[in-house]
């Protein structure tokens, strides 16, 4: 693949991942106290990241896999787990590292872990010891920066994680109910890096280690830092002479810069034309998205720059972008270049020991009980839905793992770790069957900028071919001490169903009598909206794993997922799918309400009211999204048209949208009519609130 650095030239050759200094000896775990960094004969950290979650030493753990690569360049590397963010003091634990801290909130948005798609605080905390919740600051990048700036000054701040790959730009921020600036600016981190960071960190740490200043490293790929104006000789292109939304109210130009190195006019005419064909020729192009405050007071602006992000993420294509906050402006390089498969396997073949941090004793971490019998074969997702934040974090490239790695780490998982019965839990990633699915060309690849490769329909130069699959499964079933391997990530069943031998060996082998599905809805108007695939994608997917199913004499059943209040989604809508749900005798069980987390495109459309799908204008289509509380239950209550909690809040609704006869008692009706008894109401087995309690 042809790659542009962040100036547009070609790329000089990112730092390779295998390259290591030859006699680095690995530590056990990496140290989280003095009294371990003296028993590795340690004085001092290179290296100290501090992370939101609880350390464990597996390569599901983002901190894990920075900590181990970093450690295999050579480099000494402590983890502060989950320290008390209200004081500096716990930063310090460690001493002051040599090169940076790397700050991560972890696996999970911070905010996304505290708190449900109702705003309502969740009352436990997978990554955390026993499960105990507020072990982590809301904002865990923002606060975590801050509080190594104050233990250390002088030192790099490194961010990064999904938290703040997501809010590397601008962003809506459903919790605030408003747009957010950059976490660039309001963590004052030196350097933010985004995605799969390893290939990123590493560069940072050598560059750091060759006495280079972290200011000067604006050429690395995956990062974002802030700067004063455009570099000379850059062509800097206004995003809305690429996609123009119209104009409703006077912008500022984005040409007027307060910086004394930028220029303060913008140059017109033949001038403007010189310079732009001369920046073109080198390559140094950047575009300029609406400032921060332009997003912030103008919804359409913000779809406007939703989408221009959006298109420029394809590693092979992508242009900086730059957006203005405040008199300074967060820079965004391109996409870091994906991993090869020999790379994939060095990181995955390090010396993790698999287990949590033997400080945490026998504590139960219950993320870690999820995982720790499951193989990641590999990253990436090309679905492109809109509601997801994969593709914006993990890209869509996939990048894959070689069987004979994946075979290394089932056998490691039989060898050591605790408890294994025998039952791979998981073989898997962001999707269960995109393994080795990749475009036919890698130039139209390099050149694409569509959001999807499999929506509205499979692109005709997508491979489906689950060939390899296949055969990773049937050797991956043949190790010894192998009873069992599960299949639990997402499956793509549009992709599935071009190939039924797939379908065959996964219902045959790999289905523990119920198998996840996602359709999400069977509407065309929210799945629109979803970027996923019509409910004859479904339909066929489930006539073969019935047939499938039968003809290895099993009893297996489907489990769909549905989303409930999605952009674009309406009443009638979910009346339909509730109708749909009756009619195929599926009864769900948990429910999830539309998220709206930061980037994503469906967040964007959830805010803006726009669609961010197609070029968005002044004029151009509107989304309707259910966004008043007792709306969105509702569409959870039609999900849940079988629980007699939600039949008084549905009758109300068909008699309101006239569709009264769907209550009653007959076949073709939804919810039965009210019984006209009061329901018992069983006797409080609490004290009220003023009443004492007994002690």
């Amino acid at each position: 693949m042809r790659i542009r650095d962040s100036l547009g030239r070609m790329s000089r050759t990112p730092p390779s991942l295998l390259d290591r200094p030859r006699g680095v000896r690995a530590a056990p775990q990496l140290p989280m106290s003095r009294r371990e960094m003296a028993q590795l004969g340690w004085d001092q950290c290179d290296i100290v990241i501090v992370t939101g979650d609880a350390y464990v030493d597996h390569p599901s753990f983002g901190m894990a896999v920075i900590g181990r690569v970093l450690e295999a360049q050579g480099y000494r590397v402590g983890i502060i787990s989950q320290p008390d963010w209200r004081s500096a003091d716990p930063f310090r634990a460690l001493g002051r590292p040599r090169l940076f801290f790397g700050v991560t909130a972890g696996n999970m948005d911070s905010m996304v872990n505290h708190y449900t798609s109702e705003r309502r605080i969740r009352s436990d905390d997978a990554y955390t010891p026993d499960g105990e919740a507020g072990r982590r600051p809301d904002r865990a990048v923002t606060v975590y920066a801050q509080r190594c700036r104050e233990a250390f000054k002088g030192v790099p701040v490194i961010i990064g994680s999904i938290e703040a790959s997501l809010r590397r730009i601008a962003h809506y921020d459903y919790w605030s109910d408003k747009v957010r600036r950059s976490v660039l600016p309001d963590s004052k981190a030196d350097m933010l890096v985004y995605g799969n960071a390893e290939r990123q960190i590493v560069e940072i740490a050598r560059r750091l280690d060759a006495g280079e200043s972290v200011r000067a490293m604006t050429d690395i790929r995956g990062t974002a830092f802030m700067r004063s104006g455009v570099p000379d000789g850059f062509a800097e292109i206004d995003s809305r002479d690429i996609d123009t939304p119209g104009r409703l109210i006077k912008h500022a130009d984005p040409y007027a810069m307060q910086s004394g190195n930028a220029c303060q006019t913008r140059p017109t005419g033949e001038e403007a034309q010189r310079i732009m064909s001369r920046a073109l020729e080198r390559g140094h192009t950047v575009i300029r998205l609406p400032s921060f405050e332009e997003v912030r007071d103008d919804p359409v602006l913000y779809a406007h720059a939703s989408r221009l992000m959006h298109l420029e993420t394809n590693p092979g294509n992508a242009r900086a972008l730059v957006q203005r906050h405040g008199n300074r402006d967060v820079w965004l390089n391109p996409p870091v270049i994906p991993l090869s498969t020999a790379e994939m396997d060095a990181v995955f073949g390090l010396p993790y020991s698999r287990v949590p941090h033997a400080s945490y004793g026998k504590a139960r971490i219950p993320a870690y009980d999820m995982i720790k019998h499951s193989v990641n074969i590999m990253r990436g997702c090309f679905g492109g839905c809109t509601f997801c934040s994969i593709t914006e974090h993990e890209g869509r490239i996939i990048q894959n793992r070689s069987e004979d790695s994946i075979i290394r780490e089932i056998e490691q998982i039989r060898d050591k770790t605790p408890g294994f019965t025998g039952t791979i839990s998981d073989l898997g990633g962001p999707t269960a069957n995109m393994y080795r699915l990749a475009c036919k060309s890698a130039e139209i690849e390099a050149a694409c900028r569509k959001p999807s490769c499999v929506y509205p329909d499979i692109c005709k130069n997508l491979n489906t071919d689950h060939t390899p699959l296949i055969r990773l499964y049937r050797r991956a079933r043949s190790v010894r001490g192998i009873k069992k391997i599960l299949i639990a990530s997402g499956l793509r069943y549009d992709l599935a169903v071009e190939s039924p031998e797939y379908i065959e060996e996964l219902v045959t082998h790999h289905v523990g009598g119920y198998l996840k599905i996602a359709p999400e809805h069977t509407e065309e108007g929210p799945l629109s909206k979803m970027m996923k695939p019509g409910v004859g994608s479904f339909e066929r997917f489930r006539e073969l794993f019935e047939f499938y199913s039968k003809k290895a004499g099993k009893k297996q059943y489907l489990i769909p997922y549905f989303i409930a209040a999605h952009p674009g989604t309406t009443d009638e809508d979910m009346l339909h799918l509730a109708l749909w749900l009756k009619a195929n005798r599926f009864r769900p069980d948990q429910v999830q309400a539309f998220l709206p987390s930061p980037m994503a495109t469906a967040s964007t459309m959830y805010h803006s009211g726009r669609n961010p799908l197609k070029r968005v204008r002044r004029r151009s289509e509107t989304v309707f999204t259910p966004r008043r509380r007792k709306q969105r239950d509702l569409h959870k209550a039609f999900l849940r048209y079988h629980d007699p909690a939600n039949w008084p809040l549905l009758r109300e609704a068909l008699r309101r949208m006239g569709r009264a006869e769907l209550i009653g008692s007959g076949d073709a009706c939804l919810v039965p009519a009210a019984s006209g008894r009061r329901r018992h109401r069983p006797r409080r087995s609490f004290p009220k609130r003023h009443e004492k309690r007994r002690r």
